[in-house]
């Protein structure tokens, strides 16, 4: 089968997701594209002009299937490229524009919300990473047709609904183990030793920084003992309360920042307890399930994709708008399931659900049903 694969924005949970799906399936022919994850409102708007006319003799090539992350203006492109619009064509959604929190300032989402929407259409099947993603996305365009003027026709959630699927991005298993040589901090063994913590997210606005502020603030004050890695990537202009958390903490990092190597990576996630989410954004949570899958407890708020795929007992209240309220709420569950863990009485959560292994056969039958639909 040869399958074009269209990635408008190649952030590194889409990369990720494409090479998955190189790997999971390398006797099937993969023509990929994508664009630099840059300039945000131009690359949703400009990809179809882009393509269309600098790679027009790859896309004209004869393909049994289109596969398109939903930043791709997919009704636009098979519109300018006919031969695209005879193709079977999946539509990925790793993120939706309906559920994202702006700052002020920011441009409006709603040119990349009608650009989704179009391409959503025009589409034969919708896969979303998660059952949050899906119903955020139907619920915003509803919302949105709602408040268009006139001639808004009838019936279009509800068409969306019918072609969506959930497959989520797969995640390789680590192999928890009970080494914990590689953690960067102290090497004290025994219930003595500190509590090793990992955040693991993008150093911006949308993952939580003021909670976890607030987290970190109840720890100390608690008088817990405990290590903490900030793993995430860092941008010139991210938010101030990054540098304060850097400055504040600094006796308890033992690491900050991005770990380009995948293997230093993992290795301090396996010497690790627990990983804390406090994201507000985020529809399916790649960083915390590659850490729950090498070991780590999680510690999630109790909301967006995480009700989906961790017991109650490992989410604590979720208060977005009230960051002291959900940072003592979320020290509160650190420290209770620390002490579960000197107990011995805490097992960490099951989700080999997504291992390429497990969701390997859901795609197969997605993809070669699409082809053989159209066929």
């Amino acid at each position: 089968m040869k399958i074009l694969l269209l990635s408008a924005y190649a952030a590194h949970s889409h990369v990720h997701w494409q090479d998955s799906l190189r790997r999971m399936f390398p006797d099937w022919e993969w023509q990929v594209l994508s664009l630099p994850p840059r300039h945000f409102s131009w690359r949703i708007r400009g990809n179809p002009l882009h393509w269309s006319q600098a790679e027009r003799e790859c896309l004209n090539k004869p393909y049994d299937l289109l596969v398109a992350t939903s930043m791709v203006d997919l009704a636009t492109l098979r519109g300018l490229v006919p031969s695209l619009a005879r193709l079977p064509s999946l539509l990925y959604f790793h993120e939706n524009q309906f559920d994202y929190p702006q700052q002020d300032g920011q441009p409006s989402l709603l040119e990349a919300q009608m650009v989704s929407l179009y391409a959503a259409l025009a589409a034969d099947v919708l896969a979303f990473n998660s059952a949050f993603n899906r119903d955020t996305f139907l619920d915003g365009v509803d919302t949105l047709l709602r408040r268009l003027p006139d001639y808004v026709p009838a019936g279009i959630p509800a068409l969306l609904a019918a072609k969506a699927r959930i497959l989520p991005v797969p995640v390789e298993m680590g192999r928890p183990d009970a080494a914990r040589s590689h953690w960067p901090g102290t090497s004290q063994t025994g219930s003595r030793r500190p509590l090793r913590l990992v955040w693991s997210g993008r150093f911006e606005h949308d993952k939580g920084a003021e909670s976890l502020w607030h987290t970190l603030l109840e720890l100390e004050h608690s008088g817990l003992l405990f290590e903490l890695a900030l793993t995430g990537q860092q941008f010139r202009q991210s938010p101030a309360i990054f540098a304060r958390i850097e400055r504040e903490f600094a006796h308890r990092l033992v690491h900050c920042g991005y770990l380009p190597s995948r293997s230093d990576y993992r290795a301090l996630l396996r010497g690790a307890d627990l990983v804390l989410s406090t994201a507000r954004h985020e529809f399916q949570g790649l960083a915390v399930l590659e850490a729950v899958a090498c070991g780590c407890l999680p510690v999630v708020p109790d909301r967006l994709a995480y009700p989906e795929i961790y017991p109650t007992r490992f989410r604590y209240e979720s208060h977005p708008l009230d960051a002291p309220r959900e940072g003592a709420c979320a020290a509160a569950l650190i420290g209770e399931l620390w002490r579960e863990v000197g107990q011995g009485t805490v097992p960490c959560p099951d989700v080999s659900a997504f291992e390429p292994g497990q969701l390997r056969p859901r795609y197969r039958e997605l993809l070669q049903q699409l082809v053989t639909s159209a066929g």
